[in-house]
């Protein structure tokens, strides 16, 4: 019998082109007094006609840029020491999932007697009292819709922290925001929205109606995340890309990611690689050790990313590995770990330090011990 599913909808979600400019206009007819804005310095020119508009109507904006990469619990502590006597009336995250995952721990602990220690884990935040808005400005982690935020904590380790709560009330998708996101960037954060969506269809503890959910993502970013990388400008693809990362985001809650992010989670605590590269580097290795255990599930994986059924399912299954190292390659992402620079002699380190996300890894449908996660390592590295 299937598990309850809880799954948690931002009150408000408007998606299309242009569509931040409702989000100056609700401001300024919503009366708040105080904004507390977190964005990146490269979109400040984008967001500069919203900001004026705003200004003229005498509400006070606080833009906190300061959040350049992964976030760590000292990050946060620090945007606090401006948020708090700021006082805002509404937090905004408009930004990449780092951005979005700090505004949505600022907009909780706002006025909030728990303090951030009390509630790392998942369903400990007890509630939040300021309003929270989102408008993505990469199309990768989902954060924008997704009741999960991470912090990096003094040992570099990933923590989470998972609560309806986070759930922000409005969300803005706007694809316009993304075309400036640079081929890399754009690479990586569109296949670590795919493996959110891959992860959550091949879950133990998948879900029928997140199925849906992780099918049309798989299937809009993979058949539109390389033109999105090779012409940037390309309105369409960016669309497609932002919808599959915000359909990837809906995964998130209810089901989560599994063994390509457990695994992928030492490469950023020990050789500081982006998140979504970790993932391109280990999603084609995972799939292959996984498919034994999900077969059936992976041939759908296949088909979702464009393959044509083969003569068994087993064969669509490993097709559906190639089409990924396919996309991999096209995106213009590394293959393999010696190609980062990751050296062979802290593979054992990096299982051992893996096995310990067992929050994701008894989502995997195979189980991966200490030995597993060696041997997949290593076929990421020889490749």
């Amino acid at each position: 019998m299937q598990s309850t599913l809880q799954l948690f909808f931002p009150g408000k979600l408007i998606i299309g082109n242009g569509c931040l400019r409702q989000l100056q206009e609700e401001m300024i007819d919503k009366n708040y007094r105080r904004v507390f804005l977190m964005t990146i310095e490269p979109l400040k020119a984008a967001l500069a006609e919203m900001l004026e508009a705003w200004q003229r109507k005498g509400l006070g904006v606080e833009i906190y840029t300061a959040i350049v990469q992964e976030p760590s619990f000292a990050d946060f502590a620090t945007v606090m020491k401006t948020a708090t006597p700021f006082d805002p009336d509404v937090v905004i995250g408009i930004g990449g999932g780092s951005v979005l995952d700090v505004a949505k721990l600022v907009a909780a602990q706002l006025h909030n007697e728990q303090t951030l220690s009390g509630y790392v884990g998942i369903g400990l935040l007890k509630g939040r009292k300021v309003p929270l808005i989102c408008a993505p400005a990469t199309a990768g982690t989902g954060s924008e819709v997704s009741p999960n935020a991470i912090l990096v904590d003094p040992d570099n380790q990933k923590k989470g922290i998972i609560s309806p709560w986070l759930v922000p009330d409005q969300v803005y998708v706007d694809p316009l925001l993304t075309i400036s996101v640079p081929p890399a960037i754009t690479a990586a954060t569109g296949i670590d929205a795919l493996t959110h969506c891959l992860e959550a269809y091949t879950n133990k503890f998948a879900q029928p109606f997140i199925d849906m959910f992780a099918a049309e993502g798989m299937r809009r970013i993979s058949a539109n995340i390389v033109k999105a990388v090779q012409q940037g400008n390309d309105v369409y693809a960016r669309e497609q890309v932002a919808m599959g990362s915000l359909l990837g985001g809906f995964c998130l809650g209810p089901v989560n990611t599994a063994g390509v992010h457990a695994l992928s989670y030492p490469l950023g605590s020990k050789f500081h690689l982006p998140h979504g590269l970790s993932n391109a580097l280990l999603l084609p290795y995972v799939m292959e050790y996984n498919i034994p255990a999900a077969v059936d599930r992976y041939a759908d994986v296949a088909i979702a990313l464009g393959c044509e059924r083969q003569s068994s399912v087993e064969q669509t299954a490993k097709a559906g590995v190639t089409r990924i190292r396919e996309l991999i390659r096209d995106c213009g992402l590394p293959a393999t770990l010696a190609d980062v620079n990751v050296p062979e002699e802290a593979i054992p380190a990096m299982a051992a330090e893996a096995i310990t996300i067992q929050r994701l890894l008894k989502n995997n449908p195979r189980t991966i011990g200490e030995a597993d996660a060696i041997a997949i390592y290593k076929a990421a590295f020889h490749a």
